[in-house]
């Protein structure tokens, strides 16, 4: 059995590759926090979590102050037993985003750790149903970019083989969304798929004429149209339309996504392994999605999350958004429309030991 002996955690800034925006905020930039656990048999384990842009210091905080030295001592290998003790010490603050962004940290440097003991790739040791999945672009959808621009962007998504594009709605009128969607529409065909994201912007009456607006464009889905707390908006929005309801980046509990998915307010879950507190949550919250019947195409963090969805039987998409190559060796490698799932030991993240230190603030 193998203990863990040390346990470190640091904030990196990472500048953003973009301008990104949607209807409520801007990506300022990604606030990484980087956990490093060591055994006593010789394995590094390596997790991570994120903010856009604030809050990272309280997250580290957690991490260094009440979270990092409970795990001193523990097995490597028994994931569920530590996330669970760590959990129920947070009882405080939980469920909530800092504590959840920090469990998350850990819990990614605990599945590395566990992956290495297994001699095993994450995709595999998570469940290993494919070695692939398909990918789709929202780095050519913000909000910002006018027509002409998003169609420059989802035409040349689509021929590079990428399997769909999302663009960011909220604009002050519908009529406008709908034109900018049509222009995309047009540009790409009937049977290029296409996503949509509010971005919690639009309230529950606006949200269900909004997407009567949008059901002639024949969307993949309509991505947190109102406030993530609102349950029953979702419910109303749900029931209204055709177009598949998609949430998730914004819940930070599996009772959460249990809540939606009972009272059918989710066509598409969007599980953000940061945000939901770990590995751990996130494998519960995609078979708990299975048993509805419901896909999963988490959100952002697509380095870790291509393995994941390819370890699940719903795993549908991974979501393009490059992050990670100013603090990585190598890229996500996506074949014919497919990100493909690292084969390497661990998280299958290759992480720039020296990046990381040049980018370290905390």
């Amino acid at each position: 059995m193998a203990r863990i002996i040390t346990a470190d955690a640091q904030l990196v800034d990472i500048e953003v590759e973009a301008l990104r925006t949607d209807a409520i905020q801007s990506f300022v930039k990604q606030e990484t926090l980087v956990v490093e656990l060591e055994t006593d048999d010789g394995r590094r384990g390596t997790g991570y979590s994120y903010t856009i842009g604030t809050g990272g210091r309280a997250v580290l905080s957690m991490l260094r102050e009440h979270l990092l030295g409970q795990v001193i001592g523990e097995d490597a290998d028994s994931v569920e037993q530590v996330w669970h003790r760590l959990f129920a010490s947070t009882r405080a603050t939980a469920v909530g985003a800092v504590t959840s962004l920090a469990l998350a940290a850990v819990d990614t440097a605990m599945w590395d750790l566990r992956c290495q003991g297994a001699g095993l790739p994450l995709w595999q040791a998570a469940g290993g149903f494919r070695r692939s999945v398909p990918v789709y672009d929202t780095e050519g959808g913000w909000l910002h970019l006018d027509a002409p621009t998003l169609v420059e962007g989802a035409v040349e998504s689509k021929k590079r083989g990428l399997r769909g594009v999302k663009v960011k709605i909220g604009k002050p009128s519908g009529g406008e969304d709908v034109a900018r969607l049509q222009a995309v529409r047009d540009a790409v065909g009937s049977d290029f798929p296409i996503m949509v994201d509010a971005n919690q912007s639009l309230t529950g009456a606006e949200a269900i004429r909004r997407a009567r607006l949008l059901e002639p464009l024949d969307l993949e889905w309509i991505e947190e149209p109102v406030p993530a707390d609102d349950l029953g908006g979702h419910v109303r929005l749900a029931r209204s339309t055709s177009i598949p309801v998609a949430v998730g980046e914004s819940m930070y509990s599996v009772s959460q996504f249990r809540e939606y998915l009972a009272a059918g307010a989710a066509g598409i879950v969007q599980v953000d392994v940061a945000r939901i507190g770990g590995i751990t949550p996130w494998l519960k919250v995609a078979h708990l999605a299975e048993a509805f019947n419901v896909a999963v195409c988490p959100h952002f963090l697509m380095e870790l999350h291509v393995s994941l969805a390819a370890a699940v039987p719903n795993g549908r998409y991974v979501e393009y958004i490059p992050q990670l190559r100013a603090v990585t060796r190598t890229e996500l490698e996506i074949c014919d429309g497919e990100a493909v799932a690292p084969d390497t030991v661990g998280l299958g993240i290759d992480w720039d030991r020296d990046a990381l230190e040049n980018g370290r603030v905390a």
